[in-house]
């Protein structure tokens, strides 16, 4: 499993550099050695749900429909959200040159209110899910 999932990331890696350099062609002299590429030196972020920059995971149930994942992949989602293969991956991808990760810092409870009514969803299921984030106990 663990080589499994240091291919699909390695995997994850190349492609995003085919979608800068190629595909979309925004960074088409893009020449990054392996330091530049940890330290993110190249244009754009690819940001995935459950990450700092995205922590709601249920944003995944959005991309799996809009992508429809598990008709032309096979991939799945469990009841946590979690990916089926284990060794998957998922991300959006942001070619913006001002594009930066960041991290969601901790959220009080009329953002979530505001986050769940946007959303369409239950404040308590939003909670759940934004439970590592929030700034207060839930009821």
């Amino acid at each position: 499993q663990a080589l499994a999932d240091r291919f699909v990331e390695a995997f994850a890696e190349y492609l995003h550099r085919v979608i800068r350099t190629d595909m979309w062609g925004y960074a088409k002299d893009e020449s990054l050695n392996e330091e530049d590429l940890l330290k993110i030196k190249y244009v754009g972020v690819r940001p995935a749900p459950g990450y700092p920059s995205q922590p709601d995971h249920t944003e995944k149930t959005t991309m799996w429909n809009a992508i429809k994942a598990k008709e032309l992949a096979g991939i799945t989602l469990s009841e946590s959200l979690s990916m089926i293969p284990a060794a998957s991956v998922s991300a959006l991808v942001f070619a913006h040159p001002q594009s930066c990760y960041f991290a969601v810092g901790q959220v009080g409870k009329d953002q979530v209110q505001s986050y769940a009514e946007r959303k369409n969803m239950e404040l308590e299921l939003a909670e759940r899910w934004l439970s590592p984030i929030l700034n207060y106990e839930r009821d």
